[in-house]
This record gives C-alpha cells, sequence and structure tokens, in this order.
C-alpha cells in the first residue's frame, strides 16, 4: 500500500507517529535476481523497538564500514561475491570533469590560447574607452584589464566569465575622479575590493540575487542612457558640459558646431562607422565575423588619423608602470569623510551586483560549471583590492568579453587568464600603437556599450509583462539619470518594495445586513496599507443601526499590529454603547509545539448546561479559535469534533521490512 495511511499497525511491526509504521527512508531496494525470486536484505534500524536482525546479519553496522549500500539494479547486498561488483564504471569519453569544465578533464590548449587571444581584442580598446571615458589616464584601464584577468582570471568563483574595467562604472568613477581625484579613486577602490571579500566570507553573495529584476534593469538602463549622450561629445573632438542633465541639453549645440568644423565632423564620423560596424558586424560571412567589431573599427580609425590633413584627437598613451600610484597616508586619511565612504559603498554595491548579475546570464550562455556566488564575489573583491593598491579602476564582470569567450569555444580558466597576460605585453612592448587609436573610435565604442545597457526593447516588454514593475523600472532610470547611481538605486529598491506590499496586501472585505445583524466579513493579509478600507467598512457597520455586528476575521491569513488594534479599539468602543459585537479571529500566533499538543490531546466535552445568555459559537474550520462575544469562551472542540494524522509517506513494502513475500505479516 502507498499513498497517505494512517491506520494503528500492531504486533512485531514497530510503530511510527500516530499509529503507522515506521519508516526507514535510506533503506535498500533490491532487485530480484531471477524472476519471481526477491532476497531482502533489511538493512538493520536499532533505534526501533521490536526490531531484530535476521539470523546471521550483524547486529549494529558500524557508521564507518566500507559498505557503501549501493542502490542501483546491479547491486547484489554488501556481501556479493559478483566479480562486476567493485569493477570500477568506465568514465564517459565526452564527460565533463567539474573542476577544469573540460570534456574528460583535459584542457585543449589551442582553443584556449585562440579564445583568449579573441578576448584580449574585445577588452584591449574597452579597457582604454572605459578609462578615458572615467576621466583617468588610458593606462589604468589597462591596468585594470591586466589584474581582471591575471588575479580574478585565476580564481575558482567563475569558469567563463571574465572581469576588468565596465563602462556601467565609466559615469560614476568620473562623478569621483571630479569630486576627490584621481587620487582618492585607488582608496575607494581598495576598500571596496576588502568589503566585497567580506561579503563573501559570511556567505552573503546570493544576497545581490534578491533585487528586483525591474530595478536591476532600470539600473542598466539610467547606467547607459548618460553614458551614451556623454560620449557624444569625445565621439566629436569636444568637451561634454558635465551632468548627464546638461549634456543631454547640449547635443543641439553640439551638432551646430561639429557640422561648422571639418576636423570635428572627420571625428564624428569615424564615431558613427565604429557604433554602424558594431551593430552590423554580426550579420558578416562566418570567418569574417570572429574578429571583433571594435577592433576593426580601431584599425579603420588608425589608417584615417594617418592620413595627410586629419588632424583628430589621439590617445595620449605615458608609461604603464609610472601611471601606478599607490594610496599613502595622505589619501587614507580621507577615509574620514563621509563622502569617501558613501562612495566606497556605492561602488561595492554596484560592482557586486553588476559582477553577479552578469555571472547569472554567463552561466545560461554555456553548459560548464556554474558560479560559485560567494567564492566569485570574493574573487571580484581581491582583484579591486589590488587595483586599489595600484590606484587602477574597479573591476567588475563584463558581458561583453565573456561573451566573446564563450563564443570562442573556451572551457576553462585559462583563456581569461592569459588574456591579461597578452594585455601586460602589449602595454609593456607596443605602447606607441595605441598612440594612433582616434579618442573619437573609442567613444563609438562606448556609445554601443550605452545603447546594449539601455536596453530600449525591455520596457515594452516590461511593459507587457507587468506593469506595475514597469513603472518601478522607469522611476528607477529617471531618477539615476536626472540624480546620481546610489540615489536611483535607492529609490528602486524602495519603490519595489512599495509595489510588492502593495501587492502581497491583498484584502478582500464585504459588508451585508443579515436580520438583526450587520456582518464585516474579511480575508487575506490585512496590513497598515489597507488600515483606510477598513475603518470605512467597520464604520459603516456601526451606522447601519442594527444591535448586533459579527467581524469575521477568520478568512485572515495575516494581521498586522495597525490593522489588529482598529478592530479591537473598534470592538471596545460599541461593545461600550451597548451594542452585542461577534469578534471571530484567527488563531494566528499558534506556535507549532502547541499545535501539536493540540492534535494528541483528547476531546473536551462541551459543559453539560449553558447559560441562556451565553453567544452561540461556531467553529468554521478545524484549528481556528473564536474570540469574543458575550457569553463564556469555549474550552476546547465539541464531543464530535475528530483529529486525524495524516502520514503522506509511501508504506514500505515488506522486503524493505525484511517479510518474506510467503511469511504473513504478524
Amino acid at each position: 500500500m502507498s499513498g497517505a495511511h494512517g491506520r494503528r499497525h500492531t504486533g512485531g511491526t514497530p510503530a511510527g507517529p500516530g499509529g503507522g509504521p515506521r519508516y526507514v527512508p535510506d533503506a535498500p531496494r533490491y532487485a530480484p535476481d531471477t524472476p519471481g525470486h526477491i532476497h531482502a536484505t533489511p538493512r538493520y534500524a536499532p533505534d526501533i523497538p521490536g526490531f531484530a536482525p535476521r539470523q546471521g546479519e550483524p547486529a549494529d553496522p558500524s557508521p564507518d564500514s566500507k559498505d557503501p549500500h549501493p542502490k542501483g539494479p546491479d547491486s547484489k547486498g554488501p556481501d556479493s561475491k559478483a566479480p562486476h561488483s567493485k569493477a570500477p564504471h568506465p568514465k564517459a569519453p565526452h564527460s565533463k570533469d567539474p573542476r577544469s569544465g573540460a570534456p574528460g578533464g583535459r584542457i585543449d590548449f589551442g582553443t584556449e590560447i585562440t579564445a583568449s587571444l579573441v578576448v584580449f581584442l574585445v577588452a584591449l580598446p574597452l579597457c582604454i574607452g572605459v578609462a578615458v571615458a572615467s576621466g583617468v589616464p588610458a593606462e589604468l584601464g589597462i591596468v585594470s584589464g591586466v589584474i581582471g584577468g591575471l588575479v580574478v582570471g585565476a580564481a575558482r568563483g567563475s569558469t567563463l566569465q571574465v572581469s576588468g574595467p565596465a563602462a556601467g562604472l565609466a559615469a560614476l568613477v568620473a562623478e569621483t575622479v571630479m569630486e576627490f581625484g584621481v587620487a582618492m579613486l585607488g582608496v575607494i577602490v581598495l576598500f571596496s575590493g576588502i568589503l566585497q571579500i567580506v561579503l563573501g566570507l559570511v556567505k552573503l553573495g546570493r544576497m545581490f540575487q534578491a533585487i528586483s529584476l525591474a530595478v536591476v534593469q532600470g539600473m542598466l538602463a539610467g547606467i547607459g542612457l548618460p553614458l551614451m549622450f556623454s560620449q557624444l561629445y569625445p565621439m566629436s573632438d569636444s568637451k561634454a558640459p558635465g551632468t548627464p542633465l546638461e549634456n543631454m541639453a547640449g547635443v543641439p549645440g553640439l551638432l551646430a558646431d561639429t557640422v561648422t568644423n571639418p576636423q570635428a565632423l572627420i571625428a564624428a564620423g569615424l564615431g558613427i562607422v565604429t557604433i554602424v560596424l558594431s551593430f552590423l558586424w554580426k550579420q558578416m560571412p562566418g570567418p569574417v565575423k570572429k574578429v571583433p567589431a571594435a577592433l576593426v573599427a580601431v584599425g579603420i580609425g588608425i589608417a584615417v588619423a594617418a592620413l595627410p590633413g586629419v588632424e583628430v584627437k589621439t590617445l595620449q598613451v605615458g608609461n604603464l608602470l609610472a601611471s601606478v600610484d599607490v594610496p599613502g597616508p595622505g589619501q587614507l586619511s580621507g577615509l574620514a569623510s563621509a563622502g569617501i565612504i558613501t562612495a566606497i559603498l556605492t561602488f561595492t554595491v554596484i560592482a557586486s551586483a553588476e559582477s553577479l548579475f552578469t555571472a547569472a546570464a554567463v552561466d545560461r550562455m554555456h553548459n560548464g560549471p556554474r558560479t560559485r556566488y560567494n567564492t566569485e564575489l570574493i574573487a571580484q573583491g581581491a582583484g579591486n583590492t589590488i587595483a586599489g593598491l595600484l590606484g587602477a579602476l574597479p573591476i567588475t564582470a563584463v558581458v561583453a568579453r565573456s561573451s566573446a569567450n564563450v563564443q570562442a569555444g573556451a572551457k576553462t580558466r585559462l583563456s581569461r587568464t592569459l588574456h591579461g597576460l597578452w594585455l601586460l605585453a602589449f602595454a609593456l612592448l607596443l605602447p606607441q600603437v595605441l598612440a594612433l587609436i582616434p579618442i573619437s573610435v573609442l567613444a563609438g565604442v562606448l556609445v554601443h556599450s550605452g545603447w546594449k545597457l539601455f536596453a530600449p526593447d525591455e520596457f515594452p516588454k516590461m511593459w507587457r509583462q507587468d506593469r506595475g514593475e514597469f513603472a518601478v523600472m522607469t522611476l528607477t532610470t529617471l531618477v539615476i539619470t536626472a540624480t546620481a547611481l546610489l540615489e536611483g538605486v535607492l529609490f528602486g529598491l524602495a519603490a519595489g518594495v512599495v509595489l510588492a506590499a502593495l501587492r502581497m496586501s491583498q484584502t478582500v472585505i464585504r459588508q451585508h445586513i443579515e436580520d438583526d445583524t450587520a456582518k464585516v466579513v474579511m480575508a487575506g493579509n490585512a496590513t497598515f496599507l489597507r488600515l483606510p478600507k477598513l475603518i470605512d467598512a467597520l464604520e459603516n457597520a456601526a451606522a447601519s443601526g442594527k444591535p448586533r455586528i459579527r467581524l469575521d476575521l477568520l478568512g485572515v491569513t495575516h494581521l498586522d499590529h495597525a490593522c489588529r488594534n482598529q478592530v479591537e479599539e473598534f470592538v471596545a468602543q460599541q461593545r461600550g454603547a451597548g451594542l452585542r459585537v461577534e469578534l471571530l479571529m484567527p488563531d494566528l500566533t499558534k506556535s507549532p509545539a502547541r499545535a501539536e499538543q493540540t492534535e494528541v490531546s483528547e476531546p473536551v466535552s462541551e459543559p453539560a448546561s449553558a447559560s441562556a445568555s451565553a453567544e452561540v459559537w461556531d467553529y468554521a474550520t478545524i484549528g481556528t479559535a473564536a474570540v469574543g462575544g458575550t457569553g463564556p469562551m469555549p474550552s476546547g472542540p465539541g464531543p464530535t469534533a475528530e483529529w486525524f494524522y495524516l502520514d503522506t509517506r509511501p508504506m514500505p513494502s515488506a522486503d524493505e521490512w525484511g517479510f518474506s513475500r510467503s511469511t504473513p505479516r504478524p
């Protein structure tokens, strides 16, 4: 017999809770050797009284026994001498080693090196472009890219995710540099990394997943929109006015100045070509589209900038090692500033969230090992700690590099680690090549990145799916654009919490008159957000003029303090005015111990007689208490009440208990 059972078993069968047999969940199931015959070798459970092992079986197998009790169809029991029972299972030729992510645990070095070169070509223009957009020397972007490859890339948190300076933090870094200077950037990044390590050590890596998707998408859109407008100016060899709103307002003047300046027009043309290539490059034939579009744009830009008469702005690159600025005591003293502390918290939250959201997206791109979120957060913290010590840009996981790594066929961490090595070698051996790259090309790359972050297609999609979440997403984007990243994210989180609270406070209140009684029936979650509706219902019941009021709250699943206090005050007020008020309240505070005690206790009989003036109490459901009225409170269920213990676990078979099919049960 299987399914629910509650029949009491007696005799030699051990009794479980409620009279049912005690079930040993780990008892093995053995397959028959031949049709019609079953070998039953039950596992002895010494803690069950009355259960004795069969003759010849050990009385108490040691927990350290080497018998694993296999459960497969080929198992013959722990004493089996079958020659194949000890043979190891052959490993599938294409099975994956979870530690390496490579088929059979072998690394295809050719594929990994090729993938690392592809990631390097994607990362190089992004590192430089993000540094320029952040208002710091281009060398610091390369330093952060090297750390993202050699430090974060060698860690075991994620297998294919690639880290480095991200466009999503460019606006935040630019604001920080403008307010505190480049020297304080290292201190902020350093302590943000330390805080990330602490969060990972206390297992809070998954905490960042408990954020509304609307807030996340609104945050990304709020990062991408200002990034696009801010990069329109360097794309035309001009300087951005400042804040996002000022940048947006200055676009008409920028267009007018660009049209009248031939050199600015050439620079803008290079930026537009870069943007067009970034959108259309995936439609190129197979072998060609494997080359990153940004690299092709950089090549075109270098060729055009070398033409006679062309005077567009190019990168000013210095010594990579000379750009390193280790924070000193003067910078560390800035930790006493509230603005620095706020910047540290902002960098920590945004960088951690962006890295872990990217990890979830990258995991959906491949079938290899999944990301270990706490380990990955520690790895990101280690990278940012080193970046802060060197005065470089903050590091996060980057979708563009990670997707390029996956599409290039990488299977292990080797590819992302090598890409950091190629960045380091290029910056040390060929720095003069960087000085040939036009700034407008890098600005075009970042305009495309900003468009992808903005993701305008997500807004109508969210509108169709959930208009409440659409409002949260839109408000988050607008507030970030109008103020700053931290303020916008906090506003979005608050809006998401309010939306969730409103949706959880679904309260149904019905009112009707029946004879001489005004009835109010309430069900659902009664919170302070529904207090006006509750007050209206109570006032209508009082104004009905009936001598009796019945408040039925048995359907309420949650009653917060504000609603409970309002109901109790109303009941006391109306009883003081001489009305008869019945209050049916759910027992929402019953502890599991009290519930268990109630189930096993004997029914309590009703009193033989009751006062003529006592109220009639209705028990709508088993386990709920009706409280209130002018009569005595009932002491328990009536004599016809029945309590059932329902055990939903399947009944064990005879073989699991050691009974053969020919032997009757006790």
